[in-house]
């Protein structure tokens, strides 16, 4: 029976898993035949089956895009590029979309460091990350035994600082691991859904109007109080701004 239990769980995967293929190659036919409408329908199938990836939001991002849904197609693309932050191929169709925003907004410029710790924490996702961590983890433990079990001098003292240097590889790895899956899950940015919006002073109807901003354009949200999100924009200016008026990437 023990043995049993491992064997049927595999199964009803398997069987679960094939559906979602087959719906994905469907998916990709229609897309190619043309029948984008057909194509958007069959991916959100998918991802309503619990099978998020980047290729299917990219996918769908197209699918939109073929469509003239743009804002749509962006809130895809800035999924899809959150399963796969280093895809040059999200970012290029992430760029063409965003051409038809009406608002160009030019972001604060940032240090050096910091972009380029931003960049190296885009290199990989959560999940290669998490792997680089645990390969590193798991040499540190080798050579730690090199390090204690060892009769040459010369082999523990290298053993030691390899270890040191990869042990440092398994411990920042984890942080760019937890980064990444913070990212997924916090739902820190949206994208404008309404043609225009008018972004309030404080979290009201009647709070004073402050700036015009429209469709498709990226937020960052900052707090939350009710029904009402704070947002900032790339360059800094703030407001508020109702749930309403925008959706979560």
């Amino acid at each position: 029976m023990k043995t049993l239990i491992p064997i049927i769980f595999f199964l009803l995967t398997a069987v679960s898993v094939y559906p979602q293929d087959s719906l994905l190659t469907e998916a990709n036919q229609q897309y190619t035949d043309g029948k984008y409408e057909q194509a958007i329908d069959l991916y959100q199938r998918i991802l309503k089956g619990n099978m998020e990836s980047a290729e299917v939001y990219y996918n769908l991002g197209n699918a939109f895009y073929k469509t003239g849904k743009f804002t749509s197609a962006i809130i895809s693309y800035e999924r899809a590029r959150l399963l796969a932050p280093n895809d040059d191929d999200i970012q290029f169709n992430l760029e063409i979309a965003n051409q038809h925003v009406v608002d160009a907004i030019k972001p604060l410029p940032k240090l050096f460091f910091i972009r380029w710790w931003q960049s190296l924490t885009n290199k990989f996702p959560a999940d290669g990350w998490a792997k680089i961590s645990v390969v590193s983890f798991i040499l540190a433990l080798i050579l730690a035994g090199f390090f204690f079990f060892s009769a040459s001098s010369g082999l523990k003292r290298t053993s030691f600082w390899a270890g040191i240097l990869i042990l440092s590889v398994a411990v920042f790895s984890y942080n760019f691991a937890a980064r990444q899956e913070k990212r997924m899950t916090e739902h820190r940015f949206a994208i404008i859904t309404q043609p225009s919006v008018t972004v309030k002073s404080s979290p009201s109807e009647g709070g004073t109007n402050l700036f015009l901003i429209h469709e498709g354009l990226k937020v960052e949200i900052l707090e939350n109080l009710g029904t009402w999100n704070n947002i900032r924009l790339a360059d800094g200016n703030q407001g508020w701004l109702p749930d309403s008026s925008m959706e979560k990437i």
